[in-house]
């Protein structure tokens, strides 16, 4: 309340009763968020070249009051030389998409999708444990679970190109958004010396049928780069409230948050968990591809605030 009652002490000539003042206060609370971020964009300009810009609250005769974002200005009317009025311009969040598609790729063999792809499925290594993920945009956008960094505050990349005798490790990797209620986290590579990164694209999964063939690539037991294949049991499988794919092929710790593929090489899921009982085998499942798309559109309302102190960082006690 402190800001407020500093702007309403910037307001001339208040004689108003006390408790008329309260109900002016209580009104300046509520209406000056409107007056921040709607309406146009007025520039006053002044003598000697000056100006000013923002979003006009009330004009008198003698005086102009304008909100410049942290304070309310009153400019006396004889200073003005003339004003300017601009469309306040509308930010959209997501006008830049981090994803592709390739709807029109062809079907190849699974020996050729294994060298176009592999290149673009990450190992992802905490200090707890391991997963995969994969490549999403060139500038180091990835892809995987949020059970696999949950919790986390070091995490590191590692990618395996063309070339078997070679991989390269990243460090520095942020967390920029992530949802534990559909386990997917996204991430970025900081500091990564204008390395292109080769994404993968994201297909849909209205069209995918049972007995499909699909794919996986990923670090089982950091076993980084194994191939399993298989098909989808069932396209939509609800699980404690969720949607999965329901998958044949081969799903073990540490593959997950890896993608899984259809035989055009598009990624229609993310892999997510298998079922563990006694004689049941080939029961794994994972996170459609609508589920990745509607997830990276919205990011920002997931985006990882490290402030907060419920962001789910985990701090690792100081030695004694």
């Amino acid at each position: 309340m402190e800001l407020y009652i500093l702007t309403i002490q910037k307001l001339p000539n208040l004689k108003l009763e006390p408790i008329l003042i309260k109900m002016f206060k209580s009104l300046i609370f509520l209406f000056l968020p409107v007056f921040l971020f709607a309406g146009n964009i007025t520039t006053i300009h002044l003598g000697g070249g000056n100006q000013i810009s923002g979003a006009v609250i009330k004009e008198t005769g003698d005086y102009l009051f304008i909100d410049i974002g942290h304070d309310v200005l009153k400019v006396p009317s004889h200073l003005i030389i003339h004003k300017s009025e601009e469309q306040k311009q509308k930010i959209n969040p997501i006008a830049h998409e981090i994803y592709f598609e390739k709807p029109n790729a062809p079907t190849l063999p699974l020996n050729q999708l294994l060298e176009i792809l592999g290149q673009s499925v990450v190992k992802i290594t905490t200090p707890s444990g391991l997963g995969s993920g994969f490549i999403i945009h060139e500038t180091g956008y990835i892809i995987t679970n949020n059970h696999v960094i949950a919790g986390e505050t070091k995490i590191a990349v590692t990618l395996f190109p063309k070339d078997d005798s070679l991989r390269k490790q990243f460090d520095n990797v942020q967390i920029m958004s992530s949802s534990p209620s559909i386990d997917l986290a996204l991430l970025k590579i900081k500091n990564h010396s204008d390395y292109k990164f080769k994404p993968l694209p994201i297909g849909r999964t209205d069209s995918l049928k049972q007995g499909q063939a699909v794919f996986a690539i990923g670090s089982p037991l950091g076993l980084e780069r194994s191939v399993s294949e298989g098909i989808i049991s069932l396209k939509n499988r609800l699980i404690y409230g969720r949607l999965y794919i329901q998958t044949t092929t081969q799903i073990n710790p540490g593959n997950s948050g890896g993608p899984l593929f259809n035989s055009r090489g598009e990624v229609i899921g993310v892999n997510n968990m298998k079922i563990i009982a006694m004689g049941a085998e080939g029961l794994g499942f994972s996170i459609p591809a609508r589920v990745l798309k509607n997830f990276l559109k919205n990011r920002e309302v997931y985006a990882l605030d490290p402030t907060n102190p419920n962001s789910g960082f985990r701090y690792i006690n100081p030695p004694k």
